[in-house]
């Protein structure tokens, strides 16, 4: 199966499947998910061969975690590859206090505060184990240290930026975690590539989340920052693949990208996409999740799901037969960059 055949992580030992499962949905994102069915989805992702399991403290303010700790107690730890991230301190609400970030529902009492500090980082990666219920995690990466602004419209991608606080604190906690053996790759997990290309430069890194910036809608990382990642043996793990949703809906309308509803320009540009798939009959959410991992730097493509069945339709379209003329359309047509690698096609 091409969901779980291995790729490295960077210079590392690691390996992890080309389909990942990453703990957004069943941290109640946008809808609730009951527990029983976000642990069914883990155990079913288990069962059809997944090993790469992503979850975040932000995710769901501690839930996911949680989840992810129960979901995997049973299975054999020395197979499954675990990452978790650093950089949001969750500190418990005041009575009549809202989180900041509002996207979860019932999910625990927490507002979500940056702090890269070094005891932060430390208390963080902590209190991950408890709620993970572990002794390790494999990789550790820096968590929005730019506040998510690439989420923001008309926000500058470096208004908002803990990158010095980052190198200078958090850097070197996660290095010498690396260097105890305690995990065993360090990371930063961002929706932009431009941050991401400062820390490549920056610091000695192993992989990089990079979510909803180079997917079949949009390109613009192929030209300088794969380049630079390819150069640093650093693995890019791709996380956001459907764009927040249009990519995996199609150009309907209450699409989302980018965590907001689509503007025209963006559901025309699918609408388009959408027309060269079924002309060469082939669903848009399997040449959407197909695509990245054509690139020689991109190791695992970790979208979400919140039950067993968006879990097997993921699984499902990376084994879609997809013809070579399809990419050739897409690049004919400028929906696709001319440079971007592509899927060998159908084999």
């Amino acid at each position: 199966m091409k969901a779980t055949r291995l790729r490295q992580i960077g210079a590392t030992a690691l390996q992890v499947t080309q389909l990942g499962l990453r703990g957004t949905a069943v941290a109640n994102m946008y809808r609730a998910v009951d527990e029983q069915d976000a642990l069914d989805t883990f155990a079913a992702a288990f069962q059809a061969g997944v090993r790469h399991f992503d979850t975040a403290p932000l995710y769901g303010f501690g839930l996911s975690e949680t989840r992810v700790g129960k979901a995997l107690a049973n299975w054999p730890r020395d197979q499954l590859v675990i990452s978790t991230k650093v950089g949001w301190a969750l500190e418990p609400l005041e009575p009549d206090q809202r989180p900041s970030i509002d996207i979860y529902e019932n999910v625990p009492r927490f507002q979500p505060v940056m702090n890269y500090s070094r005891d932060s980082i430390l208390r963080s990666f902590e209190e991950s184990l408890k709620r993970l219920d572990l002794d390790r995690v494999d990789i550790v990466m820096m968590h929005n240290p730019d506040e998510a602004a690439s989420a923001i419209e008309g926000r500058d991608l470096y208004e908002s930026s803990h990158f010095d606080q980052a190198m200078d604190e958090a850097y070197p906690v996660l290095d010498d975690l690396r260097r105890q053996g305690t995990i065993q790759a360090i990371g930063v997990g961002i929706n932009q590539w431009q941050m991401l290309r400062d820390f490549a430069r920056a610091g000695d890194f192993d992989c990089f989340l990079l979510a909803g910036r180079y997917t079949l809608l949009e390109q613009e990382p192929l030209h300088e920052f794969l380049p630079l990642c390819a150069e640093k043996q650093i693995s890019v793990i791709i996380g956001g693949p459907f764009n927040s949703g249009i990519l995996a809906t199609g150009a309907v309308e209450g699409a989302y990208y980018n965590y907001q509803p689509a503007k025209p320009e963006i559901l025309d540009r699918v609408h388009q996409i959408e027309s060269v798939c079924s002309r060469h009959h082939v669903p848009l959410p399997a040449a959407t999740l197909q695509f990245p991992l054509a690139h020689p730097t991109v190791a695992t493509v970790i979208p979400g799901a919140g039950s067993v069945a968006e879990l097997q339709a993921n699984i499902d379209c990376l084994e879609q037969p997809i013809p070579a003329d399809l990419w050739d359309e897409l690049k004919h047509l400028r929906l696709l960059d001319r440079d971007a690698s592509v899927p060998l096609g159908a084999d």
